[in-house]
C-alpha cells in the first residue's frame, strides 16, 4: 500500500488486508483504527469502510513490482492471522512473499494461537520474520506459540508497553521491539520497564530496538528515542543487509 513508512524499524508497509478487531488492552487505543476510521464513507478511499475487516486481493501482487530490496512490514493495518482471513488467502499471501525472494517480509501478529495453528500450512522461506505483539506480562503466551513456527528470524514487539515484563522468555528469540503509546489518550511508559528488558535482551544476546518513548503530545521517536542517553537502533543479528532508499 505505501512503497515508503516512516515505522522507524521497516521501510514500506503491504496492506492486501485491510481492518480489524480488537483482542486485548494494547488494542484500545489503535493507531490504525483512528486512521481508518477518518476516512469512513469518503467514496472510493482505502478506508471507505472504515476499519471493517476486508480482503483486497488488488494489492496481493505489489511487492512483485518493487524492485529494489525492502523491509516490508505486512498487514500494517490489519492480522494477517485474524480468526477472519480465510487459510486460503493467507497462503496466497505466501506465495507472494516467496517470490518476492528480495524483499523482507516482517509479519507481526496479536493471534498468535492462529498463528501456531496453522503455521506447518505455510512455507516459511527465510525472507518472512514473524513477530507477535506483547503489551504486558499478561500476554507471554503469545511467545510460546511463536517459538513453534520455524522462521527464520522470530520477533517481539512489546508496544504498547503497558507495564513491566520481568521474565521475558528470549529463548528462540531474535529481536525486541519496545515502543511508549502516543496519542491523545497515551497511557505512559515507564522508562524502567524498557531499560529491564534492555537488560533482558542484553543477557540472552538479542537484538534490541527502542521505537519510541511515548506520549500524550509528543511520541518521543526517532533520534528523541534516548535511554540512558543513547540511541537502540539494533536489527537481528542473522538478518540479511537491505537497500535503505
Amino acid at each position: 500500500m505505501s512503497y515508503r513508512s516512516s515505522i522507524e524499524w521497516t521501510q514500506a508497509t503491504w496492506n492486501p488486508i485491510l481492518g480489524c478487531t480488537k483482542i486485548s488492552p494494547g488494542c484500545k487505543n489503535c493507531y490504525a483504527e483512528a486512521l481508518a476510521e477518518r476516512f469512513r464513507g469518503v467514496p472510493g478511499h482505502p478506508f471507505e469502510q472504515g476499519f471493517d475487516l476486508r480482503l483486497v486481493p488488488v494489492r496481493l501482487n505489489d511487492p512483485l513490482a518493487w524492485k529494489v530490496p525492502r523491509k516490508i512490514f505486512t498487514c500494517s493495518m490489519s492480522d494477517l492471522f485474524h480468526e477472519r482471513v480465510p487459510l486460503e488467502y493467507i497462503q496466497r499471501i505466501f506465495k507472494v512473499m516467496n517470490e518476492a525472494h528480495w524483499h523482507t517480509f516482517q509479519v507481526l501478529t496479536k493471534r498468535s494461537s492462529r498463528l501456531a495453528e496453522v503455521s506447518r500450512k505455510l512455507d516459511w522461506t527465510r525472507n518472512i520474520w514473524i513477530g507477535v505483539s506483547v503489551e504486558s506480562a499478561a500476554y507471554i503466551n503469545r511467545v510460546y506459540d511463536l517459538v513453534t513456527v520455524r522462521a527464520a528470524v522470530r520477533f517481539l514487539s512489546l508496544e504498547p508497553l503497558l507495564g513491566p515484563i520481568p521474565d521475558l522468555p528470549l529463548e528462540g528469540i531474535d529481536w525486541v521491539i519496545v515502543g511508549g503509546e502516543s496519542g491523545a489518550r497515551a497511557r505512559p511508559m515507564e522508562l524502567g520497564w524498557a531499560r529491564d528488558i534492555l537488560k533482558q535482551c542484553e543477557r540472552a544476546g538479542v537484538a534490541f530496538f527502542l521505537k519510541q518513548l511515548g506520549g500524550k503530545r509528543d511520541k518521543r521517536g526517532g533520534n528523541e528515542a534516548m535511554l540512558d542517553g543513547r540511541q537502540w537502533r539494533e536489527f537481528p543479528r542473522k538478518a540479511p543487509m537491505l537497500a535503505t532508499q
